[in-house]
This record gives structure tokens, C-alpha cells and sequence, in this order.
């Protein structure tokens, strides 16, 4: 590898921590302004999402240089792939975390939905499967990425008992039939975010071991 394609492939991959960082903060304002019905913070996410649009597109356009200019080979060339896939999920985190803000601005308004039992723990092991995801990346931890697949499963249960509470307050009242389907919407944000982690990590096997696994681990 020429030192050119190494100061590149290291700027690349700080800059994607750089977004990885906003993402991870616009997520858990969204769970702060969703938990405590707060407007302001909503709002600040949806405002947010321009600036992690717009990192998205400069990193795209940086592995794209990259691959005109190095035309990297075998392990550089994984890289630049695997990274392209990595910024386009952690891209569709942020809009997530922007919808998930506008579902909190819709339920700050009466009559006030219950926060469902077990959402802070959903939103809390979403957030590490994130952050595990991205440290296997930065490592290139093939043990990590995995556990992170894994845990994928744990969030799709909170996400399947958080719907089944929703619906029995839904059935319960017709007042809370418009705000429940706000809160059941978030959650499915949620646990799309942490469908993105998985892909992440498995990008991450990807990148090391040069086999494509998503969709099958």
C-alpha cells in the first residue's frame, strides 16, 4: 500500500467515526425527547439531520476518489466498499432518529401515551450494538461483529413485547389509538436502527474475511 493510499484510507475512516459520533447523538436525543416529551430536543434532531446528510455525501464522495485515484486492490479495495455501505447505514440511523423525533413531537400533545416498559432497555442495548459495531470496524474485531448480530435478536424481542403493550392501551381506549400509533412507530424506528447496527458488523466480516454475509448470519 503507498503511503498516499494509507493517509487516505486513514482520513476515511475518521471521518466516518466523525459521522458515526453524530449519529449516536442525534439517536439518543431522539430517546431523550420521545421519554420525556420534550419538543425543543425533537426539534433539534430533525435540525441536525442536514449536517449528517451532508458528512454522509462528502465521505461518499471521498471513497470515490479513493477508488479512481488508487484504484485499490483486495483488502484497500474491501475497505472503500465496506465503508461506502457502513456511511449509507449509519446515513439511514440519522433519518431514523429524525422520524423518531417528529413521532415525539406528535406524542407531547394530550392525551399523553404511556411510555412502554422495557423502551429505555430497547433503546439502551440499540445503542450498544451501535457502538460495538463501529469498534469492530475501527479493530476489525470478527468476534465483536458477531456478538453484535446476535444481540440483534435481544432487541427484536423488546421490540415484539413493546408492540403487543401498545396494542392492549390501543384496544383499551379509543383516546389512544392516534398517539399509539405514533409510539408504535418509534419503536419500529428503534429496531430498524438496530437492524442497521447488524449490518454494520456485518460489513465488518466482510471487510475481513471477504465474504459477504448479510442477510445470512
Amino acid at each position: 500500500m503507498s503511503k498516499h493510499l494509507e493517509r487516505d484510507l486513514d482520513d476515511l475512516q475518521k471521518n466516518i467515526m466523525g459521522l458515526a459520533s453524530l449519529v449516536e447523538q442525534a439517536f439518543s436525543l431522539s430517546i431523550i425527547a420521545l421519554r420525556d416529551r420534550n419538543p425543543d430536543i425533537a426539534r433539534d434532531v430533525i435540525q441536525g439531520d442536514v449536517q449528517i446528510d451532508m458528512e454522509e455525501n462528502q465521505i461518499n464522495e471521498d471513497c470515490l476518489k479513493i477508488l479512481a485515484l488508487h484504484q485499490p486492490v483486495a483488502g484497500d479495495l474491501r475497505r472503500c466498499t465496506a465503508a461506502m455501505m457502513i456511511i449509507t447505514d449509519l446515513e439511514r440511523m440519522g433519518d431514523l432518529a429524525e422520524e423518531i423525533s417528529e413521532r415525539a413531537i406528535q406524542l407531547c400533545t394530550p392525551p399523553f401515551f404511556p411510555i412502554p416498559e422495557g423502551l429505555q432497555r430497547m433503546a439502551d442495548m440499540t445503542t450498544i450494538m451501535v457502538r460495538q459495531s463501529l469498534d469492530a470496524f475501527v479493530n476489525l474485531d470478527v468476534k465483536q461483529a458477531l456478538m453484535v448480530v446476535r444481540m440483534d435478536d435481544e432487541v427484536d424481542r423488546y421490540n415484539n413485547q413493546i408492540i403487543q403493550e401498545i396494542i392492549k392501551l390501543m384496544t383499551e381506549s379509543s383516546l389512544n389509538i392516534q398517539h399509539g400509533l405514533s409510539m408504535f412507530s418509534a419503536v419500529r424506528h428503534i429496531e430498524r436502527i438496530a437492524d442497521h447496527a447488524t449490518n454494520i458488523a456485518e460489513d465488518v466480516i466482510y471487510l475481513v474475511e471477504g465474504e459477504i454475509v448479510r442477510h445470512r448470519v
